[in-house]
């Protein structure tokens, strides 16, 4: 009987090898991440698709059993993050709150806002309340994770108490940490959107494609996260899957732009796709300004009236939103105008493209008049990075 009791401390009921519970753990994980990026994310929090009840409970279930997190809770402080972002109301801002407490103290900064009841009656509203909702899943939140515990050991025995500490480390350290943290840190970013956000990887297998997550900040309610050509994101394929099998119905995806190289005049056709994807043309912009700087340096460098310093860190900051320059990087860059008229003309063109999509008050008509002028000035600038950008511009469909 001893030997029997200490067999089953040692392997549990499956007798299972290292790699086998090692097998068990990713796969289990990683259920788990798609559970949050699907059913949390996109399904509850931003409603960019619809799932069928089969897949809406496994997910519940399986969160409960992992996470403990309540689906109003969490849905709420996301929409909050996205109505705040970036300052001091926003929950998890590393632009505010600091890299460090981000990173390392996601998952409490989750727990404080869980329990701020203004936060979770405003922004969660439209989440599960069925009975099972409020009588298992949210009043008995944390007996899920404790009969987590318990499969475990009866699974894998003494080790099972290892895959659980994974299993409940991996949101805080994945979601709360890396994703909140250096997803507005660190990275690349296809789009200027608003915020700090960044895309941490082209690549989103391991967090469920929510690595990309400057796309998802620029396209919030867009239920696949990737964009160009050589991101993937795996939650996105996922979704595919059960839209295959009748099991998911997609709502909304960021728009793709669409072309007519036979266009010689923008009309009303292109206005309204211009303003549909303004952060694809203004991140195709902000290329043309990569060409017209690289037209410059060597004459710039040539004239040896400014640094080499100097006129790197100047390329950085024509990159960026000119909203957003701090009053030092703005008489940097007209220091840099006062030996460029091309890259001010850039620069100031830039400022005027964007203005038309936020001219709220004006018509349709003149919209359309002021992006006519735009593409005319342009196109007699004498710059070829801004002429051929102009004629792309005009063939917006």
């Amino acid at each position: 009987m001893l030997d029997v009791a200490l067999n089953f401390l040692s392997n549990g009921l499956t007798g299972a090898s290292g790699w086998e519970i090692v097998a068990f753990t990713l796969i289990a994980t990683h259920i788990t991440i798609a559970a949050v990026t699907i059913y949390l994310h996109r399904c509850q929090a931003h409603r960019a698709l619809d799932l069928h009840a089969i897949p809406s409970h496994f997910f519940r279930f399986w969160l409960w059993l992992t996470t403990g997190m309540v689906t109003k809770e969490w849905a709420a402080i996301h929409r909050k993050h996205h109505a705040k972002c970036e300052t001091e109301d926003d929950p998890h801002s590393p632009v505010t709150r600091g890299i460090k407490k981000v990173l390392f103290e996601g998952a409490e900064l989750y727990r404080a806002e869980s329990k701020n009841k203004e936060t979770v009656e405003k922004y969660g509203h439209g989440t599960p309340d069925d009975w099972v909702e409020r009588n298992l899943y949210s009043k008995y939140s944390w007996q899920g994770v404790g009969l987590m515990l318990i499969i475990d050991l009866m699974l894998f025995g003494v080790v099972g108490l290892s895959v659980w500490a994974v299993q409940m480390l991996w949101i805080p350290v994945t979601a709360a940490g890396i994703i909140n943290g250096i997803g507005h840190y660190w990275g690349y970013r296809n789009y200027d959107c608003t915020d700090a956000a960044t895309n941490i990887f082209p690549i989103g297998i391991i967090i469920g494609g929510e690595e990309l997550h400057n796309n998802h900040h620029t396209f919030g309610t867009s239920a696949k996260l990737s964009s160009k050509w050589y991101e993937f994101d795996i939650g996105w394929m996922y979704i595919r899957i059960l839209e295959t099998l009748g099991l998911a119905k997609v709502k909304k995806v960021a728009p793709e732009p669409k072309f007519n190289r036979e266009k010689r005049v923008a009309d009303l056709d292109t206005l309204q796709s211009v303003i549909a994807n303004r952060y694809d043309v203004m991140a195709k912009y902000a290329k043309s300004i990569k060409r017209a700087w690289r037209d410059e340096m060597e004459h710039l460098a040539g004239k040896g009236k400014l640094e080499h310093k100097f006129l790197k860190s100047s390329g950085k900051l024509l990159q960026r939103e000119p909203g957003k320059l701090a009053a030092p990087q703005q008489q940097q860059l007209t220091e840099l105008f006062a030996h460029s008229k091309a890259l001010q003309t850039m620069h100031e063109m830039r400022v005027e493209l964007g203005a038309i999509w936020e001219r709220s008050n004006s018509s349709r008509e003149q919209l359309l008049q002021q992006l006519q002028d735009w593409c005319a000035r342009a196109e007699a600038s004498g710059i070829r990075a801004l002429q051929e950008f102009s004629l792309r511009l005009r063939s917006y469909a």
